[in-house]
């Protein structure tokens, strides 16, 4: 076993994915800023909401492929197969966001269940369709990001992301005054993420080459000799890809009950700057449960080294947001001036961004119980918080009284309901049910 595992370490393992994190969450922001001054921002924000929230739920599942190739890839043979398992994966999920673009059902999805108006399904349902490949360019991503975590080169992974994010704003530059945006203003945000992701994608892939292709070739990653079949691959994913589609689904399921309440459309709104501007200082957060699987040579010691860790981390991010959502200069500063919101719209920001202060004390104690069953290759332990948060999340949005809490307010109220409750189940399965010998200890998961 290797000595005790400095925090400097884990600091210089973390810090480009936290910098890299906290600019990326910055690019939500600069684009909320150019749709609200571009033609009709209230529409085009609740659009925009509405199809990136599904879109991202349907591609949900796959955010969690990071962790195959950082988990059980050792060797060429099974980096290839974990890549074809991806893929089947991707084109399964875009099939199915194809089926909400183009068919009667998403008009039913869209525009019935949702209650929007005619107007605004029809740009959502537009945007939709564009977003098709999008599951499995992010499942791509994610891969070689995997893999290039896998060996440690994370500031690969932040040059990617930096290049994509540096784009991406040069296209909300050339982008926003132009005819295309001006007559299609939802054209913006398609633009700039596919922008930013096929960038990304490029740097990662030459980075892989460089990296991660030769230790794979000679076999010095491997450490388990395992089968990757389709069926144990499917047994370690599902689990990941169920709780990333209960997260995915959250968002898509609270824009449903704030949408159908008064004055929904200012509410989604709001949400749409809400979500993106308070995941900011806390979103890094998900980062720690990389962590335990990295430095696996430093055993129990190591994984109580990472938890005094991820304490501190959510710690820190709690008093960030505590200054950024409190103090109302400062929130003022961030809503009105740097993003150029209505008043109308930023007036429903306040109560949300200050529920999203605690959201980081949960976020911190998920992202290592998540890293703790990776490591020790028992993700069935973390299949429970799924249903949980969506169970809190319904509980509150059912029974809360609209006439307490409404609008934005009421969504991000369940959500945090949601967080609390997922932390909490994972305690109980990931720590508390820890069995006396591990599956990676008697010779396999």
């Amino acid at each position: 076993m290797a000595g005790a595992l400095p925090y400097l370490r884990l600091v210089r393992f973390l810090l480009p994915l936290v910098v890299t994190m906290v600019v990326s969450e910055l690019m939500p922001q600069f684009l909320a800023g150019g749709i609200a001054r571009g033609g009709r921002p209230t529409e085009t924000l609740a659009a925009y909401v509405l199809a990136w929230g599904m879109a991202n739920f349907i591609a949900s599942p796959l955010s969690q492929v990071r962790q195959l190739g950082l988990v059980l890839v050792g060797d060429r043979r099974q980096a290839l197969q974990v890549l074809r398992f991806v893929g089947v994966c991707g084109v399964i999920l875009a099939a199915i966001l194809a089926l909400l673009a183009l068919t009667p059902a998403g008009r039913y999805v869209v525009e019935d269940l949702h209650d929007t108006s005619p107007d605004l399904a029809r740009v959502v349902r537009f945007a939709l369709l564009l977003l098709i490949p999008y599951p499995l360019l992010e499942a791509l991503q994610r891969w070689m990001s995997g893999l290039l975590m896998r060996v440690r080169r994370t500031e690969v992974v932040s040059v990617g992301m930096l290049c994509g994010i540096g784009v991406s704003l040069l296209c909300v530059l050339v982008a926003v005054p132009t005819g295309l945006v001006r007559d299609t203003p939802i054209a913006l945000p398609l633009l700039v993420t596919y922008a930013g992701l096929g960038t990304n994608i490029v740097v990662l892939w030459a980075g892989a080459v460089r990296y991660v292709h030769p230790r794979l070739k000679d076999g010095s990653l491997f450490y388990e000799a395992r089968d990757l079949t389709f069926a144990y691959l499917g047994r370690f994913f599902w689990p990941l890809a169920l709780i990333m589609a209960i997260q995915g689904l959250s968002r898509p399921l609270i824009n449903l009950f704030v949408s159908r309440g008064a004055d929904g459309q200012e509410a989604l709104a709001a949400l749409a700057v809400v979500y993106t501007l308070a995941h900011l200082p806390y979103g890094w957060l998900n980062e720690l449960k990389s962590l335990p699987a990295v430095f696996y040579e430093y055993g129990a010691a190591g994984l109580r080294r990472i938890r005094r860790f991820a304490c501190g981390c959510g710690a820190f991010s709690f008093m960030a947001m505590v200054g950024a959502f409190w103090v109302s200069g400062v929130r003022d500063l961030l809503l009105l001036d740097l993003l150029a919101l209505p008043l109308g719209v930023a007036e429903r920001c306040h109560t949300p961004l200050i529920l999203f202060t605690f959201f980081p004390l949960a976020v911190a104690l998920r992202s290592y119980l998540h890293g703790v069953a990776l490591y020790e290759r028992r993700t069935p332990s973390l299949a429970p918080s799924a249903p949980a948060r969506i169970g809190a999340i319904l509980t509150v949005l059912v029974f809360l009284p609209e006439a307490w809490m409404s609008g934005a307010t009421r969504g991000v109220a369940a959500l945090l309901g949601g967080f609390v409750i997922e932390a909490a189940v994972l305690w109980w399965f990931v720590h508390v049910r820890r069995p006396a010998v591990l599956p990676g200890e008697g010779g396999g998961a």
